[in-house]
Formats: structure tokens, C-alpha cells, sequence
């Protein structure tokens, strides 16, 4: 896709959330301060409604950053905007496609959602719903908290002086790190909200055991190559995951240093 991005299929980890007041997130009309979003015109009522809800998900990443980056690594939270597209966009990274999936661009500080894709999410992962949905945002938003905390500009730097499979290494840390993030984002917004019912947890983990790179490529070509993983192994998906939603504690989330899963 042209320059540094992060993110593209960032992975799929059905969240249940049920936002305000406990009620389901598909349920709920947009209204009041939201996020800064470009967006193309919705082709259909369903990507309408599609439009209108991650516009609310991201709001609510908003509502967790702007309060747990000061308290807990003493920055600012600034907040990104959100483009939705169909087709084909130009980032600041370069030009993408649907085919990108949703990614970040470190370069514009800018969350990129083709609305197609959460079609994607129900025939390809197997993963539908509103709340893979809100992952997808949680996942995407992590990188960008990465690019606040200074993180990505440093594994950009590391990957341009490296052979590929430093690279890829490289970037099977970041997008851990990233899972990890969507974890204590989905931590704090139950402590906020508690939205959270019995199970959910659960079945994140089950929709991340999907999507980890070792099961996508058996699935695709038969065999498993380590060296060309690039967001890390359905085990290290649900491990940090589910640690970043045990702790709630960014700083327990260095990927970079403790990349084996007990």
C-alpha cells in the first residue's frame, strides 16, 4: 500500500459491548458531539447504520484515551479522525484499497474503514456483529495510541535499517501491542459503562484463536512460515488481549520485550 501504515486486517476479536446504560449497541442513534470523520456517501441503508456506529465506537475509544493516556503515561490524548470509504482512498500513507482492510496511517493520524469490510468479518472470519465491529475501531485506535507514545515512529525506523524478517517481527510486536491496547480500552469502558456481560470475554478469545496469523496461513496455503507473520500467532493474539483487559495497565504491555506466551 505505498508508505508506512498499520494495522490492515488487524485482526478480528468480537467484543460484546453494550453501551449506554447496558443496551445494545445497534440500538443506538448517533446524536451529540461525535468525532471527526470524513466519510463517503453510504451506498445503502446498512452501511448508513454501519457509518453511524463506528462513529459512535470511536467516540467512546475517545472517552477512555482522553482520561487513561494522561493518568497513566502522563500524555495528552489526541484524537484521531476516522475516514470511511468504499473503494479505493488516498492516505497519507499512500493509496489503499478495500482490500487493505481498516488500517491506521501514522503519517495523518487517521483511522481508515472501508464499510465493506464488516461483510468481510461475517463470510470470511466467521466473526459477524456489531461488536467485531467495535474491535476492529479498538485495534486501530491502539496504533494510534502507539504514535502518540512515540512507539511507531520507533519500529518504522528499526524496520527501515532491517531485513524483512526483522520487519516482520517487528510488526507482529506492534499489532500485539495493538490487541493489547483494544484490551485495556475494553477494560476501562466496562469499568465506565459496565457493559460487559458474562461470556463476552469468552468470546473474544474465541474469535481471536481465528485470525492469528498461524491459522490464516494453514488455512490459505497449507503450512504455517513464522517468518512471514506480520500480526502474530492466534495463542500471542488472545494472550495479550486478554491481558490488556485483566490489567487495564498500559505500561504491562511491552510486546517488544516479553513477546513469549506462558
Amino acid at each position: 500500500m505505498g508508505r508506512y501504515a498499520v494495522g490492515g486486517v488487524g485482526g478480528v476479536i468480537v467484543l460484546i459491548l453494550s453501551l449506554l446504560f447496558g443496551g445494545n449497541l445497534s440500538d443506538i442513534n448517533i446524536g451529540g458531539d461525535q468525532p471527526a470523520t470524513q466519510q463517503a456517501p453510504a451506498s445503502n441503508p446498512e452501511q448508513d447504520q454501519n457509518a453511524k456506529f463506528v462513529s459512535l465506537v470511536l467516540k467512546y475509544t475517545e472517552d477512555v484515551w482522553n482520561k487513561e493516556l494522561p493518568a497513566q503515561a502522563g500524555k495528552d490524548y489526541v484524537d484521531p479522525k476516522l475516514v470511511l470509504f468504499t473503494g479505493q482512498v488516498q492516505a497519507g500513507c499512500g493509496r489503499a484499497s478495500a482490500a487493505s482492510g481498516p488500517f491506521y496511517c501514522p503519517l495523518d493520524q487517521k483511522v481508515y474503514l472501508d464499510l465493506s469490510f464488516f461483510d468481510e468479518l461475517t463470510q470470511r472470519f466467521q466473526a459477524p456483529g456489531d461488536f467485531a465491529m467495535a474491535y476492529v475501531i479498538a485495534h486501530e485506535v491502539g496504533h494510534h495510541v502507539q504514535k502518540l507514545l512515540g512507539v511507531s515512529d520507533k519500529v518504522q525506523a528499526l524496520q527501515q535499517n532491517g531485513s524483512q524478517k526483522q520487519a516482520n517481527a517487528l510488526s507482529v510486536r506492534l499489532e500485539l501491542q495493538a490487541d493489547f491496547l483494544a484490551g485495556v480500552w475494553a477494560h476501562h469502558i466496562q469499568k465506565m459503562k459496565q457493559v460487559l456481560d458474562p461470556g463476552d470475554i469468552e468470546e473474544a478469545l474465541k474469535a481471536a484463536n481465528a485470525i492469528g496469523d498461524d491459522r490464516l496461513q494453514r488455512e490459505a496455503q497449507g503450512r504455517v512460515v513464522p517468518d512471514a507473520f506480520t500480526h502474530g500467532t492466534s495463542e500471542q493474539r488472545m494472550h495479550w488481549f486478554k491481558k490488556g483487559f485483566d490489567t487495564g495497565d498500559i505500561n504491562q504491555g511491552d510486546t517488544f520485550k516479553d513477546l513469549e506466551v506462558q
